[in-house]
């Protein structure tokens, strides 16, 4: 198939938020790519903000990061983890990034003075971005974020209207994921609310191919001709999508359902036959582990666990590939700040996790578990924020240096041991001028860089035996090398350098204390787990055995 034949399968949702629709375009496009073909997957989001970056991770949920720098949204990881694929900016785009595109051509006469309307020229950029995502790969899976019915959604739901008319039925097709609701009084499944939604995207112009049932249990026999009937689908094209345990179950799901019988009707393609034998042994080693690991994650945006959602799958990814049950323990460190129980809680863990993270509010909560770890021995990972914290908490408490702090939190504290490089070379080697008033958006350290691991460190063991490794950043503040050498004769050493800066630090007189720079969750998926996480949950292990 050449590279202008691309097929596209749209997703949209319908009736509330939230069903996952990322879940089941991640899950698709996994079936698809383990039949063969070279699958794309793009994620479009209405809102208005240009990405993701300066939104709240408890606004939003987390902060995606791709390879090549993008802030992305949560989505994004989904497709990476499931797929085992390294996307790019193309991949995720937004109302805003669309405007701003076609306002900033319009300024520079791109449009020979015409009026710029929502039809063509909004709706043309949107069918641009989906042609560009879906370059080089036989079948593009595209997830309109939002629901049906939603006023900022119209112009995408328009673009992918046209796009069927351009290019036909057997290259564009339609699923619609739906909510199928059990009024638990009654005992009965509703299918009004599907039917509502249907005739909502027909009204548009769309008629979906496939609906995609969301349920809290089995839809019968009978119900599906239902559904089959009123919204105008074939029967085998009614699928189940029941609440699983992990959604990495979905994939096997879906395929016991059958939806890749209807899917190559439609595309015209030859019946498919996806080797999902890897996929299914991990995922019966994340539903009945044969062993169990407690892991004390130490945050501050616990009110929203999507605020960590790679760092929450990557530990799932670990277990499955030890056969190990991840126990997370929840520790606010607010709380952790201000009471003695929740730090007695530390003792009864095997491994203790410090995520990253924005701003000072529980950082003191933060580095009481750090010192825990310390003193202890218990095995630590600090990520991002949790290693600036660590290197603080040393230079405080081993070096002697009270005043030791990170320019973050004190921008004229005396003893930067965190501070900020004003002359920067970002990843694309353009020189960025960051100061404490910068904006936000896109001044940060963002996307993959190379770490060269010291020799038989732990980290270089971790990495088994890798000299050098590349990791993904999301970070405006740099250790500070002055305070290296007093750091090293103490016994904190530096093993991952990244031209110079400081990328990860481990304890010598500790069984694994680790602590990196980088993101290390946003590179583990379900069948390559990240190396340094891998090797944290075993080394928590290993303490709970002894």
């Amino acid at each position: 198939m050449s590279k202008f034949e691309t097929k596209y399968i749209f997703v949209t949702g319908g009736v509330l938020s939230s069903l996952g629709k990322g879940i089941t375009s991640s899950s698709l496009a996994t079936l698809l790519k383990h039949s063969g073909f070279k699958v794309g997957i793009v994620k479009i989001d209405p809102y208005i903000n240009v990405d993701p970056g300066t939104m709240s991770p408890l606004e939003h949920g987390e902060v995606f990061v791709t390879h090549d720098g993008a802030e992305t949204d949560l989505d994004i990881g989904h497709y990476e983890r499931f797929l085992n694929t390294d996307f790019t900016s193309k991949n995720n785009f937004t109302t805003g990034q669309v405007y701003l595109s076609v306002i900033d051509r319009e300024r520079k006469g791109g449009y020979l003075g015409k009026t710029i309307q929502v039809i063509p020229h909004i709706v043309d950029e949107i069918k641009r971005r989906i042609r560009l995502a879906g370059e080089e790969n036989e079948i593009l899976v595209v997830e309109l974020g939002g629901t049906v019915g939603d006023i900022e959604g119209l112009p995408f739901l328009e673009a992918m209207r046209e796009m069927k008319h351009e290019y036909g039925m057997d290259r564009v097709i339609s699923l619609h994921l739906t909510l199928i609701p059990l009024i638990r009084a009654a005992g009965e499944l509703k299918t009004k609310p599907t039917q509502h939604s249907v005739q909502e995207l027909r009204r548009i112009g769309i008629t979906p191919q496939i609906i995609i049932a969301r349920t809290e249990k089995e839809i019968p026999k009978e119900l599906k001709s239902k559904l089959s009937m009123s919204c105008d689908v074939d029967y085998d094209c009614v699928i189940t999508a029941q609440d699983a345990k992990s959604i990495y179950q979905m994939p096997l799901n879906f395929l016991k359902e059958g939806v890749l019988v209807p899917i190559a009707r439609f595309l015209k393609l030859p019946e498919f036959s996806p080797d999902m034998k890897e996929w299914d042994l991990l995922v019966k080693q994340i539903l009945a582990p044969q062993k169990e690991v407690k892991i004390a994650f130490v945050g501050k945006y616990l009110r929203l666990k999507e605020s960590y959602k790679s760092l929450i799958e990557a530990l799932i990814h670990a277990g499955a590939n030890l056969d190990t049950k991840v126990d997370i323990q929840w520790i606010d460190s607010e709380e952790l700040e201000k009471n003695e129980d929740v730090l007695e809680q530390l003792k009864y863990v095997d491994g203790i996790l410090v995520p990253g993270g924005f701003g000072e509010r529980g950082i003191n909560g933060k580095m009481r578990a750090i010192t825990f770890a310390r003193e202890n021995k218990i095995p630590f990972l600090g990520i991002c924020l949790g290693m600036q914290l660590a290197i603080i908490e040393f230079c405080r408490n081993v070096l002697g240096i009270k005043d030791a702090d990170s320019m973050e939190f004190n921008p004229k504290t005396k003893e930067p041991a965190i501070y900020l490089i004003e002359n920067f070379i970002d990843q694309a080697g353009k020189e960025q001028i960051r100061t404490h008033t910068s904006p936000m958006g896109g001044t940060m350290r963002l996307g993959e860089y190379k770490c060269v691991t010291k020799d038989n460190s732990k980290l270089q063991i971790a990495y088994q035996g890798q000299k050098m490794v590349k990791e993904r950043h999301r970070h405006r503040y740099e250790a500070n090398p002055k305070y290296r050498a007093k750091l090293e004769a103490q016994g904190m050493v530096v093993s991952g350098e990244s031209d110079g800066l400081i990328e990860a630090v481990e304890l010598e007189n500790h069984p694994w204390f680790v602590a990196v720079q980088f993101h290390p969750e946003f590179t583990s998926r379900l069948q390559a787990p990240n190396c340094v996480i891998l090797e944290f949950i075993k080394q928590s292990l290993k303490f709970a055995r002894a």
